[in-house]
């Protein structure tokens, strides 16, 4: 039981990841350049986006595709793997957006009982 929660633990720390999740919700409209997702992932350095796309590559989620032209034109693509967790990044996504008032005010009461 012990190592497949550490199995399990390290695909939700990929998947669960902030910006793996945005990534993956952006390629779900086909395939996309690094400098394209770049500026559709606000806030995302160049070192930290080419590490999550590099992990998702690794965990099969995004296939990396180098076209022959000059400069040569690198597209990032969801795999069948990758298209698969779409939908419960949605759901997750849904969830968090109807409850974003619930856990505000759950927050804001649990700080004023701190302070």
């Amino acid at each position: 039981m012990g190592g497949d929660c550490r199995k399990v633990s390290r695909v939700l720390a990929r998947v669960g990841d902030k910006w793996s999740v945005l990534i993956v919700m952006m390629l779900g409209g086909g395939p996309r350049r690094f400098n394209e997702i770049r500026r559709m992932v606000g806030g995302i350095s160049q070192r930290m986006l080419t590490l999550t796309l590099r992990g998702l590559e690794r965990d099969g989620l995004v296939t990396r595709t180098i076209y022959p032209t000059i400069p040569p034109r690198v597209e990032y693509n969801l795999t069948e793997l990758g298209h698969s967790l779409r939908a419960p990044v949605q759901a997750l996504g849904d969830w968090a957006l109807a409850h974003t008032d619930t856990i505000e005010v759950a927050q804001r009461t649990f700080d004023a009982r701190q302070d």
